[in-house]
């Protein structure tokens, strides 16, 4: 075998995509090889191809140079699922990041789409406006500028309680055969030709008639069993979780042990709406709530999103100007104003200066009056525990009778309709919320010693889903931040240690009380290289990539070729 070099890869890589789309010092590279909460990595390039095309090519090069290969989208994962982690790969790391590929190709009329590796959840629901419909997700993650593929890739999604996690049994990806062959599998159900510079090419420019595309019915472009599966709520397992067997397909839950080209989904029709703001004391209140709205409405919730009432506090001032930003920008510039913020930090960082635009942005946000309406303020000071709750408004009116009556008997809570701008701010600040607990860390470097974060999924039928930690455990920690999807019973739970505590040690405690509350995690994140891969997600990854050329160690696997085997 030829000794690595270096130069001769990244010449040929130049000559793929061009010079300037081919990084390679620490700092142009960096806002790629690190995630926004966990992971970092070394690699010895970062390439940026423009067309499916080139994309085909690079993967070529980087195979026939024994590369490993990290398929990188819009980064915005928090378990360092799409970065390299740590310095023991047994070969050079090349991350692929495909933020330029961005098409989105309406099919169907609207009630399917193509995406492209590039096009994000924010793209999609631009593009579906005029068709009055919707993608799988439009809250949560959209707001940050995550991608289409990723959430595919991962099993993302699943806050809106009709919908489920992203999931497609179409889809256009490459693969390293066990012989060691670079192959392209077209299963996007589209006569696109043969050979892969035919069907990458004719794909991305559209060349193809009605008649081409293919509709089986054995094969779905979305979750069918999940809106079933959520209702379920005397059922002692999970609803969803990323590492579910029967939730695994090709592309679907991949994780990046394939190089996707396309996905292929369903999209989903509007529908009229209102919001409910339901504050209480006592958590069984909402259990009693949860219980009810997924048995007896005329039809399914859309969302129902939980926020404690400490997470709450963290957000209103950690998160606002990233609520503020949204608001008056919209989700498309997020991942611009993010990349902006990681190059000067970086440039910051060589002068040994950190967390500077942490701190003026807290400064002048801090200065700015009060961003959340008034009744949920006044929620806040009276409640522990906050649902906003989305119904479609065909369930308006026995939604609005039933809490009437159940408050009517328990004192513990209330609850306020919603105006449509109150109702827009409660989904977005808890939104906010998810990343209020990085700024308060990179504010209290002196205090802090870390973020423990977990996405859990808990049982159905779990009454006792308010989380009781041991006491030597809670002296760790500063904050806990509890909020989630609260339907599905996934919950986010951010703790804020203090300083000299070790934060692996305190996760995988974490890890042992949820295994005795037979919870799931991860429960959307993926399993970045933060949580162990269970033996049947294991399996799938090695059945994808026999020869571990793609994401190695994901998982915490190995990340050796042929997986440590000798090959045989």
């Amino acid at each position: 075998m030829q000794t690595f070099s270096p130069k001769v890869v990244i010449d040929r890589l130049q000559q793929i995509v061009g010079r300037q789309h081919v990084l390679s010092d620490d700092q142009s590279t960096r806002q790629y090889r690190q995630g926004r909460r966990f992971g970092e990595g070394k690699v010895f390039a970062v390439v940026i191809p423009g067309t499916l095309l080139e994309q085909w090519k690079v993967l070529q090069a980087a195979i026939e140079a024994d590369c490993i290969v990290i398929m990188q989208a819009a980064n915005t994962g928090l378990t360092g699922g799409s970065t390299p982690y740590g310095d023991d790969y047994d070969r050079p790391v090349l991350v692929m990041s495909t933020r330029r590929l961005k098409g989105i190709q309406v099919i169907h009329e609207g009630k399917q789409v193509i995406c492209l590796p590039g096009a994000t959840l924010d793209n999609l629901e631009h593009v579906l406006k005029g068709y009055d419909r919707e993608p799988h997700s439009v809250i949560g993650s959209s707001c940050i500028g995550a991608s289409v593929l990723g959430g595919v890739c991962n099993n993302s999604g699943g806050a809106l309680v009709r919908r489920g996690p992203a999931y497609t049994e179409l889809a256009l990806y490459a693969q390293v055969n066990s012989a060691g062959q670079l192959e392209l599998v077209n299963h996007l159900g589209v006569n696109l030709g043969t050979t892969p510079e035919e069907i990458l090419t004719r794909l991305e420019q559209q060349h193809y008639q009605v008649t081409d595309i293919l509709d089986d019915p054995d094969k779905q472009a979305s979750d069918q069993r999940y809106a079933h599966d959520v209702t379920q709520v005397d059922e002692d397992t999970p609803a969803r979780f990323n590492a579910d067997p029967s939730r695994l397909f090709e592309a679907s839950g991949s994780a990046g042990k394939v190089c996707v080209f396309a996905v292929r989904l369903d999209t989903y029709e509007k529908v009229e709406s209102s919001v409910f703001y339901i504050g209480s004391n006592d958590a069984d209140d909402l259990t009693a709530i949860r219980r009810y709205l997924l048995t007896s409405l005329p039809s399914l919730p859309i969302a129902g999103e939980y926020i404690h009432r400490d997470a709450y506090h963290i957000g209103e001032k950690y998160g606002k100007d990233t609520f503020l930003f949204i608001e008056k920008f919209g989700t498309a510039y997020v991942p611009k104003a993010f990349a902006l913020k990681d190059k000067v930090d970086g440039f910051l960082e060589r002068l040994k200066i950190t967390g500077l635009t942490d701190h003026i942005l807290q400064v002048m946000t801090s200065l700015l009056p009060s961003h959340l309406p008034k009744r949920m303020t006044e929620y806040r000071d009276r409640y522990e525990h906050h649902l906003m709750l989305r119904v479609e408004n065909n369930c308006k009116a026995q939604t609005e009778q039933f809490l009437q009556h159940y408050f009517a008997v328990h004192a513990s809570g209330n609850f306020f309709l919603c105006d449509a701008e109150e109702g827009r701010k409660a989904f977005l600040h808890r939104f906010a919320v998810a990343g209020a607990a990085i700024r308060y860390r990179d504010t209290h470097r002196d205090e802090v010693e870390d973020i423990v974060a977990l996405d859990i999924a808990l049982r159905r039928n779990d009454h006792e889903w308010v989380e009781q930690l041991p006491a030597e455990m809670e002296q760790q920690i500063i904050h806990k931040l509890y909020y989630g999807h609260f339907f599905c019973h996934v919950f986010h739970q951010d703790y804020i240690l203090k300083k000299g505590n070790d934060p692996l040690e305190m996760e995988h405690q974490m890890w042992k009380l949820l295994d005795v509350r037979r919870a799931e995690y991860p429960a959307e994140h993926n399993v970045g290289h933060l949580y162990i891969a269970k033996p049947a997600l294991a399996n799938f990854y090695q059945k994808l990539d026999p020869n571990n050329c793609f994401n190695v160690g994901i998982g915490q696997t190995s990340k050796l070729k042929y997986w440590g085997k000798l090959k045989s």
